[in-house]
Parts: structure tokens; C-alpha cells; sequence
């Protein structure tokens, strides 16, 4: 096995040209794909995480069949043994419940469909940043007052403004058509179309009244310290759940609630795999073309191994020894550069300016792309390409394997 790791270090080094050429393109696809990885990875994250500390929190608990069809008969009461659950897991840093239903809102002759969102004024403050994305007026107080939070764009097409008494009418939990008058307290600026055209925030206990809840909620949102283990910890508050004879309630990933963005993010994904196909089909053609070449131009040497008596397959994984010493040193160096790039931009995002700026703010993003430097970036891509390199250099390996002594002999 000796002999043929050096022979095979030897062999790549006959024609530096066209070994480094080789490289090269092993670089360049290295560095490329690692670089358009971390930035699409680097940029959602970044901006999944802002979207959950925003508003709708990384998990949420509720009715099962409530996520399919929102109505206050799917409500729930919040007892000790659930905040026990939520409480013994460390991984969650904090939660809070949320009342939700529709509503329409009358200001003199303007009035508008909304959507009511009751809160816990003070653990909201924890959850989401709602308090700091007050655009005119003040948060909401503890007490139980009838005052309320407006998206600007709601309060401009009621052609209202702050301290003016609106109405609210809405279907309770009951049946009962009920209304009643609010203090408009001062608005929020989402930077979500839906929320700052319809949304209205009131005191989880003055939305309890208006909509005949007592005490039931409709869902509980849960921040938590780390993305990654959304999916842990929403297992593990489901098998609580279950043990504790809840399995009424279920806990839901934000992808399970936020489904749109997570089809969004999936064809985001189509396109960079498509691209990663194009770089791979550079390397694949670029080590095709050299060990192709390289075992061409040693038909004579190799029918002369052959008969003195070294055996095919020795050729056949010389080949591949080869193949793969190529592919790693184009490895190395790539992701040595794609580390370089993708840790700059990781603490330097890239600040978009004008339309883009605006477009990304229309739905929610923030106008940065920031890269990443997950390990798992560097290890998916490296293995990816050194297989397809392997796989390329099978035909050719194959073709030495199955040269006749004698003709490799003759060849000219």
C-alpha cells in the first residue's frame, strides 16, 4: 500500500500543468459552492431568527386540528401541570399565551376586517418585539383597559389617529355577536404586510372579555435560545403532553406554523442545488479529462507493469489513489478560502441598499446577507464533490484495469 501511495503521489506531479489545472477547478468549485452555501444558509437563519424573535416565536402549543382551522371553540385553559412541562426544560427561554380571532373595526364611516391578538402585556416583552416596534404612541398597560395597538396602515386607511375611540365588533367564543369601544393607544411597524394592515393588539384579559373566554387561550408561544433544537424540544413537549393526558394539545415547529416561509425557503433550495450541479459537472469533466489523459499516455508503462507481473486491480486503486490525492489538495484549498470569505461576511453582512432594501422589507426580511461558517457546509460539500471525483475516475481506472499487457506494450 506504500508503494502505491508514493507512486501515486509521483505519477499526479508528472504533468504539473495539467494536475494543477485540476486543482484548480476542485478549488474553484470548492470555494464557490462553500461561499453560495453559506450565504443562502447564513441569510436564512438570520432572518428565520428574526421572524420567530419578532412575532411568532420558534414553537407553539395548541388544540390538535387548531393550525387547519383557527376558531375559538379549539381554544384551551392553561393549568400548573403544562407551565410544569414548559418550565423543566432549559432549552426554553421563555413563553407566553396569545388569544387570536377575527374582528371588525369602525371609525366613524371607515371601518375594516382585523385580526385580534390578545397578549400578555408583560411576558410579551420577552417573546417578541413588539414593544419595540412601536411606531406612534405607547405600549399597552398591564391593567385591564380598553386600549389598543393599530398597524399603521390600518390606522391610515381608518383615517384615524392616536387617542381617537374606535369600535370593535366580534364573535365570542359563544356565538354572541359583542362589540365594544377602545382608546387607540399608538401603533406598530411589523414590516409585515398581513399584521400592519389588519393586526390589533389588546390585553390578553380585556380580549377575554370582549370574546367571553374566562380564562381559555388559543395558543402559547415559546422563544427559545437555540434554532437548532426546535425540533427536540417540540418532541419532547409533545411525549409530555401525551404522558400527562393532554394529547388534546399538540406542539407545533415553527416551520409546522409558518408553512410558506418554509416553501419558500425549499425552492430557495432548488436553485442552489441546480447550481451546485454546474460546478460539479466543471470538476467531473476536469478529472475525467486528466486521469483519461494520464492513463493514455502511460499505456506502455502500464502494459509493462502488467507483464511483470503487477496485478490490475493495483492499477485500477493507483488510479484511484490518484484521483483522490488530486481531489483533497483542491479540497483543502478550496475550503481554506471558502472559511476565509464566509467568516468575513459572517461578521461584515452585506448591506442591501434602495429597491432591495425596500423589497426585503415588504415581507418581512432584513435587507443583510450574512454568510455562515457551519461546519456542516465545509463536510457536506467536501464529501459531495470528493465522490463525484471518484466516480468520475472510474472509466478510466476501468480502462487500465482491463489493458491487455501486450497492446499496452505496443501502443504508440
Amino acid at each position: 500500500m506504500n508503494l502505491l501511495l508514493k507512486l501515486a503521489w509521483r505519477n499526479i506531479w508528472r504533468n504539473k500543468r495539467r494536475t494543477l489545472l485540476t486543482i484548480l477547478a476542485v478549488v474553484f468549485a470548492t470555494f464557490l459552492s462553500i461561499v453560495q452555501r453559506g450565504f443562502a444558509d447564513g441569510t436564512w437563519e438570520y432572518n428565520i431568527r428574526y421572524m420567530l424573535d419578532l412575532f411568532s416565536g420558534y414553537i407553539q402549543i395548541q388544540r390538535v386540528g387548531y393550525q387547519e382551522n383557527p376558531k375559538l371553540t379549539l381554544s384551551f385553559s392553561v393549568n400548573g401541570t403544562l407551565m410544569n412541562i414548559l418550565r423543566s426544560n432549559p432549552e426554553i427561554q421563555n413563553y407566553s399565551e396569545r388569544i387570536l380571532a377575527d374582528g371588525l373595526i369602525s371609525y366613524k364611516n371607515n371601518s375594516s376586517g382585523i385580526v385580534i391578538i390578545g397578549i400578555d402585556v408583560e411576558k410579551e416583552k420577552y417573546i417578541s418585539k413588539l414593544v419595540e416596534r412601536i411606531d406612534y404612541g405607547e405600549y399597552l398597560s398591564e391593567q385591564k383597559n380598553p386600549e389598543i395597538l393599530v398597524g399603521y396602515k390600518l390606522l391610515k386607511s381608518l383615517k384615524a389617529n392616536v387617542g381617537d375611540t374606535i369600535v370593535i365588533l366580534s364573535q365570542g367564543i359563544d356565538g354572541v355577536l359583542g362589540n365594544q369601544k377602545f382608546v387607540i393607544k399608538g401603533t406598530f411597524k411589523l414590516n409585515s404586510p398581513e399584521f400592519d394592515a389588519n393586526g390589533v393588539f389588546m390585553n390578553i384579559h380585556t380580549a377575554q372579555e370582549l370574546l367571553a373566554m374566562e380564562n381559555r387561550i388559543s395558543i402559547i408561544v415559546i422563544k427559545m435560545k437555540d434554532l437548532k433544537k426546535v425540533e427536540f424540544v417540540a418532541d419532547f413537549i409533545n411525549s409530555k403532553l401525551s404522558s400527562n393526558k393532554m394529547s388534546e394539545l399538540v406542539a407545533l415547529r415553527w416551520d409546522q406554523v409558518l408553512t410558506d416561509i418554509k416553501e419558500l425557503r425549499e425552492f430557495d433550495s432548488i436553485g442552489d442545488k441546480f447550481f451546485m450541479f454546474i460546478l460539479i459537472i466543471i470538476v467531473s469533466f476536469g478529472i475525467l479529462n486528466t486521469i483519461t489523459m494520464s492513463v493514455v499516455e502511460r499505456f506502455r508503462e502500464i502494459g509493462i507493469t502488467l507483464s511483470i507481473g503487477m496485478k490490475p486491480f493495483k492499477i485500477f486503486s493507483l488510479l484511484i489513489i490518484e484521483t483522490f490525492f488530486i481531489t483533497i489538495i483542491g479540497l483543502i484549498i478550496g475550503n481554506i478560502f471558502g472559511y476565509i470569505v464566509n467568516n468575513y461576511f459572517e461578521k461584515n453582512p452585506v448591506l442591501l441598499t434602495k429597491d432591495y432594501e425596500q423589497l426585503y422589507a415588504e415581507y418581512g426580511f432584513l435587507p443583510l446577507l450574512p454568510s455562515s461558517t457551519e461546519l456542516s457546509i465545509f463536510i457536506n460539500t467536501s464529501i459531495l464533490i470528493l465522490l463525484i471525483s471518484l466516480i468520475t475516475c472510474l472509466y478510466p481506472a476501468f480502462k487500465a484495469y482491463r489493458l491487455e499487457p501486450l497492446k499496452g506494450i505496443r501502443y504508440t
